[in-house]
């Protein structure tokens, strides 16, 4: 997001935090501003895993008793979860799977 003081003497919060983040962690040469490789890194993480936190996301949201697991009843209480998932290939994964 861009910001325009448009007369406000005083920063906003997220401004200021967007720019310790800025300094701290995604200009890591220190050039004051990113190059294509910073970009990269801040836009794809190189040590976060998207299908592992799609799948944590899913048991989050659907496991209703909190037991780690999930049982045929608590995937079909949230089946629009599912279907809108990357992790099951938005629903396809759904109808190729016994398992499931």
């Amino acid at each position: 997001d861009m910001y325009s003081h448009d007369g406000d003497a005083d920063e906003p919060e997220w401004v200021k935090t967007e720019r310790e983040q800025f300094v701290e962690f995604r200009d890591k040469n220190r050039d004051g501003k990113m190059d294509k490789e910073e970009t990269k890194d801040w836009i794809l993480h190189s040590d976060y895993d998207h299908a592992e936190a799609e799948a944590r996301h899913l048991v989050y949201e659907s496991d209703q008793n909190k037991d780690g697991k999930l049982s045929k009843e608590e995937i079909v209480e949230k089946y629009d979860l599912f279907v809108g998932s990357q992790a099951t290939d938005f629903g396809e994964a759904l109808v190729r799977h016994d398992e499931f």
